[in-house]
């Protein structure tokens, strides 16, 4: 019997097949930390899927808030996208290296702004490759397109609705962020900046949600979620360290067909880097 996958992730032999389609679009959005001493554009200039056309998380993000890759306005984010070609009308496949770091962010990022047919590469780049599958360092041909978005500003949680949340106990909290980080135990990769977690939440690991690349089956991920205490029939927040891997779980959630979460943008960034937010350490 064949397992049951994410709706929301297409695999490489699906790829291949439409490569070329008029309505098509694939997007590297690779994002990694200093840690995984990797260069994203370095690496798509090396070698990209044909026709893919470059994410930058950074670039893309409010430039304004002072936390890193914040979500950009509608405006900024349509521009941005447009630019690249894409249209919220167009089927758009989002890949990064490994299969499920920073892509899930991507698709998440297309979602909110109003793009429906948005799919995740499994086993992402490295599988690609590891396939024997053509990669390319031609210059994609862009010809520019008009992304018109519709906001679903439900989808994204702020600081202060956040705070709410902890204090009242109203959302369940998933943390993307290692159980080193989430305890306390591990120190956080920006200098200076508390580790522990919001009083509360629940630790998922991001790492946790795939194998060797490859997103794990619709009952592996009921289990995960269930094993870290989070119930489906309850709403959930997601966070991470900056809002980048949270969305893994965000992804995990809604393959499961839960539809009552949100994404903490500011994540970790913003609450453990505040003097007045509560920090709680160990395990829950």
């Amino acid at each position: 019997m064949q397992e049951e996958k994410s709706p929301f992730v297409v695999d490489s032999d699906w790829l291949q097949e439409r490569l070329g389609d008029s309505d098509l679009r694939v997007v590297d959005a690779a994002w990694y930390l200093p840690a995984h001493k990797r260069d994203p554009q370095a690496e798509y200039a090396a070698g990209h899927i044909p026709g893919a056309v470059f994410l930058d998380h950074d670039a893309i993000s409010d430039a304004t808030s002072g936390l890193p890759h914040t979500l950009a306005s509608p405006d900024v984010f349509a521009a941005s996208v447009g630019a690249l070609g894409i249209s919220e009308k167009n089927i758009i496949v989002v890949y990064d290296g490994p299969g499920f770091f920073s892509a899930p962010r991507a698709w998440w990022m297309f979602r909110v702004m109003g793009a429906r047919d948005v799919y995740v590469l499994d086993g992402g780049l490295d599988g690609w490759k590891s396939e024997g599958r053509a990669v390319t360092t031609d210059v994609t041909a862009v010809l520019p397109a008009v992304f018109v978005p519709t906001f679903d500003e439900t989808a994204v949680t702020s600081f202060h609705a956040m705070s709410s949340i902890v204090e009242k106990g109203s959302r369940q909290i998933a943390d993307a962020r290692s159980l080193g980080r989430f305890t306390g135990e591990e120190a956080e990769p920006r200098a200076g900046m508390r580790s522990g977690h919001m009083p509360g939440a629940r630790s998922l690991p991001a790492g946790g949600f795939a194998a060797d690349g490859r997103f794990k089956s619709l009952p592996e991920l009921r289990k995960l979620v269930a094993d870290a205490g989070i119930d489906l029939d309850k709403p959930v927040v997601t966070s991470c360290g900056s809002g980048i891997t949270a969305a893994i779980i965000t992804l995990a959630l809604q393959s499961l067909g839960h539809t009552d979460n949100t994404l903490y943008d500011g994540s970790w960034s913003e609450w453990g880097s505040r003097a007045e937010t509560a920090i709680a350490t160990g395990k829950p």
